[in-house]
């Protein structure tokens, strides 16, 4: 995306991650390559509720978060896989890399994933992630957001992304964030809260459309 600036020097680690040399042209036959395909039987009951894949239940504030997967002209993908995974609520990945001293929560492991229905709509009950320091610059802390990757119809339409919620006070000195440049396109990175998806007494309802575009090759 060219709204996207992928060698960030505010974010330090894309020096090592953005490409420093130009993109190879692939063979015109993989531009229409389809697939992965997933199947029902690919999936576990309890894969897309984040609160039920341990004996207990996790600590934090509950939410379901809700949305559509579309293809470029506003068609629902149906049978995407969403995959989703994130912080717990005192913000800390249960990751051997994480050395962040909170606590890890012993009931929740902090992934899932799920296929979009006939409309395109996927949805997930988790609890709301926690910031969290990451020494990429003095007193840096990253807003509470939650990980996502997409695959549509074809190879060529994968999407890894992150979305983030309303209100947070840290947008304004966090790199990532603030790495897609254009102030629109930043508040598509924005779930919305929605009191029509929140379940009473139980948990607060996000919505979050996901737009897919083929990745081209040249």
């Amino acid at each position: 995306m060219s709204d996207v600036e992928v060698d960030w020097p505010d974010y330090r680690s894309t020096e090592f991650r953005a490409p420093k040399r130009p993109l190879a042209t692939l063979p015109e036959e993989l531009h229409t390559l389809e697939g992965p395909v997933f199947g029902e039987d690919a999936l576990d009951p309890l894969d897309n509720d984040l609160t039920k894949q341990h004996d207990g239940e996790p600590l934090g504030e509950r939410i379901v978060v809700t949305g559509r997967v579309l293809d470029d002209d506003g068609r629902p993908l149906r049978g995407a896989l969403v995959e989703v995974w994130q912080a717990n609520a005192a913000g800390r990945y249960r990751h051997e890399v994480d050395a962040h001293p909170a606590p890890l929560d012993p009931n929740f492991s902090g992934a899932g994933r799920c296929l979009t229905d006939a409309d395109g709509r996927y949805r997930f009950t988790t609890v709301k992630p926690g910031a969290y320091p990451w020494g990429n610059h003095p007193n840096a802390w990253r807003p509470a957001h939650i990980h996502f990757s997409v695959f549509g119809r074809m190879f060529t339409q994968r999407l890894v992304t992150q979305m983030y919620f309303p209100g947070d006070p840290l947008f304004e000195y966090d790199p990532i964030f603030n790495a897609v440049r254009d102030p629109k396109a930043r508040e598509l990175l924005v779930a919305r809260f929605d009191l029509a998806r929140t379940e009473p007494a139980w948990a607060l309802g996000y919505e979050w459309d996901i737009v897919l575009r083929s990745t081209p090759f040249e």
